[in-house]
């Protein structure tokens, strides 16, 4: 620590004795939830009848979470501070719990635990208890934006609640485990993009314990000098408090605390007066304290304190063991609990008092429940945005490109309330428009031929996934808006973090007091049909499968067809709440086939039958082909097309879906079809070829209860690809327009023995597409620059 930082004075007597008993409650607390079922304020001595049966939970982090929530209540209430705390040891969630209901949030959100000692009881017995709370710091604990059950995600989610929040500042306890994960080591380098002038802080503390579950922590194994060099080289400038002597450390706490704010109010008033804008030196903790402080020392003969054995319940066998039930009354006792609670069990007049009050508690911070603060966006009309088409198939525009201008607008129309985030793809996938208004948000060193960097920039782009999420996840649970722009093949990386969302917008739903939050919106472009140079490397459409394992009131997926149906999708998409939702547009230039009319009408059904592309008359087809997603829209239609002029006498119905989750039944989505309108649409027992942009086998999955599922046959990707031609890659995954009419000739009754030279015109057409590749490196013209022409009307010229 900064040799030069004076502890003496930092606390009086007084406050250093409220500040310990203020944590020795908290701590009292902790170790009950974990442990009692009944005697919860120890007014008779311990049975084992007052112990839970199932002892779960995590003590080993705890103390030093009510250590850090404790001092950052005192810097509250001292500065009148917009605070909240992001808890990276999601494991430590009874001493969160512990001081929201010390600070009254807990009682206020659930009447029926309240401060007194009926109430304690209850708050021991939910803790990790069947019909209670998780064992994490879950969505159930005010004040709470990140679960932390699946560790890396701290540091990235304060950053995100700290841009547009000019006053908040967000303290972030990283655990050391966590500091091991790839998220969480790329996360120290997000101060490039905090704007001290515009945004809020963030103030991490890394906790280091020296444990994990069963290991030594790295971090806290590194030579010091070599952690503090770590730091200062992703721009912050560390500062130490370690020590197992509650007093001393208390002291030093405070003291660096105060240090660490008045560091920050600096930097933010030098920004905010005109200074350069340049990337500050950001102050961040560094706290050494025991695993499992305060906790029993030795269990049986071996040490506890200060090891891994504290991680998780420190004394095992208290139903079983006399000895370890008396080791346990004692440790409750040691926090003199007859000193914290009066004799109606609430928190003594001292304890009451210290805590902030009313929104400057931090588990009551209205941005920790961000649908509290969420304000809707100024969205311009879309529709002025389109193209126009005249006859379906034209102009030729890329649909990304064509939403590229409309986001823009949405920028400069919401400059304090949305952002737009991708890992270095932003310009890629065609969405350039936004740097007509804005750059790239970036603080560090700028050099001549940089483009369009800037310290006020709304467009986040940094290369890892990661971050991406973990930013707008954090942005969006504390009442803003956004979008995540990635390539389609490389969003898997945040598989797991996708996970964890979907779950906390799943519970959060059935909490009262949580009010929805803006959706969490993905434009995945660059996708599978298009990596004519990337290659295999790039293909995989396997996302929209993990988003569809998440519950169905979630999730919502859409791949529309052209620029027009994007604009109507995006638009519903920022519109929409609680959600997430994965649209997946090409970026090429590619045929559009509705007018804005049609498009938004398109889109309001889901699904639908393209009547201009269909020869059903309105009567029972021979054969209903269905698509899903530009690629195979395209194919599909050039399929028509062939069908058409080959076999003139067989009906064919169209059927594009752009909603996918219509497919399924309404009892599984609340999108989903009834069987009666699915049974109209794609008939009871006639084929139904369908060409889908993904895996093939989710739309079987997605339809296997309906009527004609025996009928179905799905074309889709399915795991072939390369470094090839447009043409040659739907080839090798067999959803060319060729395949599809073999499949047509194939699957209806009676037609493969009179369209067989058709079929074999068919087979020859693929080889001479491929040969043609093969020899001059692109697609034959033919194909290439087909265009749908519209069939006349011979009774209606």
């Amino acid at each position: 620590m900064d040799t030069a930082l004076d502890v003496r004075h930092a606390l009086t007597d007084d406050e250093l004795r409220r500040l310990d008993a203020y944590w020795r409650a908290a701590n009292y607390l902790t170790v009950g939830q974990i442990y009692l079922l009944g005697n919860p304020l120890l007014r008779e001595p311990l049975t084992t009848d007052d112990i839970k049966p199932r002892l779960l939970g995590h003590w080993g982090t705890s103390p030093g979470l009510n250590l850090v929530y404790a001092h950052l209540n005192r810097v509250i209430v001292a500065r009148d501070l917009d605070a909240m705390l992001v808890t990276g040891p999601g494991h430590g969630g009874p001493a969160i719990v512990a001081n929201t209901w010390l600070e009254g949030t807990w009682s206020e959100r659930y009447h029926d635990v309240a401060r007194d000692e009926v109430g304690m009881a209850k708050l021991f017995r939910q803790f990790s208890f069947p019909g209670g709370i998780p064992s994490h710091v879950a969505a159930d604990v005010p004040g709470s934006i990140h679960e932390g059950g699946e560790l890396g995600y701290a540091l990235s989610h304060a950053y995100g609640a700290a841009f547009d929040h000019p006053d908040l500042v967000v303290a972030c306890v990283v655990g050391d485990g966590e500091a091991e994960t790839g998220p969480l080591a790329g996360s120290w380098l997000s101060n490039v993009f905090l704007n001290p002038a515009r945004d809020g802080a963030v103030l991490p503390i890394l906790h280091l314990n020296g444990y994990k579950i069963a290991n030594p922590t790295v971090l806290a194994r590194i030579p010091e000098a070599d952690l503090l060099d770590l730091m200062r080289g992703s721009g912050y400038q560390p500062y130490v408090v370690a020590g197992d002597d509650p007093a001393v450390v208390h002291r030093t706490l405070a003291a660096t605390m105060d240090r660490a704010l008045d560091e920050i109010a600096e930097i933010q008033r030098r920004a905010r007066s005109g200074g350069a804008a340049e990337r500050p030196r950001w102050p961040m903790i560094i706290l050494r304290t025991p695993k499992g402080w305060t906790g029993p020392n030795e269990v049986d003969g071996v040490q506890v304190e200060g090891t891994y054995r504290a991680h998780q319940v420190p004394l095992s066998g208290v139903r079983d063991n006399p000895a370890h039930l008396a080791e346990l009354e004692r440790w409750l006792r040691s926090y003199r609990p007859e000193e914290l609670f009066d004799a109606t069990g609430a928190p003594v007049d001292e304890l009451r008092t210290l805590p902030p009050r009313g929104d400057r508690r931090m588990s009551a911070n209205p941005v920790t429940n961000g649908g509290v603060v969420l304000r809707d966006l100024a969205l311009p009309d879309f529709r002025d945005y389109g193209v126009v088409v005249e006859e379906p198939g034209q102009p030729m525009a890329g649909a990304t490109g064509v939403l590229g201008p409309w986001i823009r607008d949405v920028i400069s129309a919401n400059p304090e309330t949305f952002r737009l985030f991708g890992p270095d793809e932003v310009a890629s996938n065609r969405l350039g428009a936004a740097f007509e208004v804005t750059g790239r948000a970036w603080v560090a060193a700028t050099v001549p031929g940089d483009d369009h960097l800037s310290p006020d920039g709304r467009v986040m782009e940094v290369l890892s996934e990661h971050l991406c999420q973990g930013w707008l996840e954090g942005y969006l649970l504390t009442g803003r808006h956004g979008v995540f722009t990635s390539y389609e093949a490389f969003i898997h990386i945040v598989d797991s973090m996708l996970n964890q969302h979907a779950k906390w917008l799943k519970v959060t739903r059935a909490i009262p007091w949580r009010q929805p939050i803006a959706s969490l919106n993905y434009l995945l472009s660059s996708h599978v049909w298009r990596q004519d140079h990337n290659g295999f490397s790039h293909q995989d459409p396997g996302f929209i499968d993990h988003v569809v394992n998440k519950k169905a009131e979630v999730v919502r997926v859409y791949l529309p067809p052209d620029a027009n149906t994007l604009l109507a999708t995006m638009d519903h998409c920022l519109r929409s709440r609680h959600y997430i939702n994965v649209v997946v547009a090409g970026k090429q230039p590619a045929p559009n086939w509705l007018t804005m009319t049609e498009a938004i009408q398109h889109t309001r059904r889901g699904l639908g039958i393209w009547e201009w592309a269909s020869n059903d008359g309105g009567i029972e087809p021979d054969v209903v082909l269905a698509c899903c997603g530009d690629v195979p829209t395209l194919e599909t239609l050039a399929a028509v097309e062939l069908l058409r002029q080959h076999l003139p006498n067989l009906r064919v119905r169209l059927v594009n879906v752009v909603d996918l989750m219509r497919l399924q039944t309404d009892t599984e989505h609340p999108h989903g079809l009834t069987d009666n309108e699915f049974d109209t649409i794609f008939t009871q027992d006639r084929p139904v070829i369908f060409a889908y942009h993904g895996y093939p086998w989710l739309i079987h999955r997605l339809t296997y209860r309906r009527n004609n599922h025996e009928n179905l046959h799905v074309r889709g990707y399915k795991e072939e690809g390369t470094t090839t031609t447009p043409f040659d890659m739907v080839m090798l995954n067999d959803l060319d327009r060729f395949h599809l009419v073999i499949d047509v000739i194939d699957r209806v009754p009676g037609l493969a023995a009179r369209a067989a030279h058709l079929r074999q015109r068919m087979v020859d057409a693929r080889q001479a597409a491929r040969d043609y590749t093969r020899r001059y490196g692109e697609d034959d013209p033919e194909v290439a620059e087909w265009r749908w022409v519209r069939e006349t009307d011979p009774t209606n010229p």
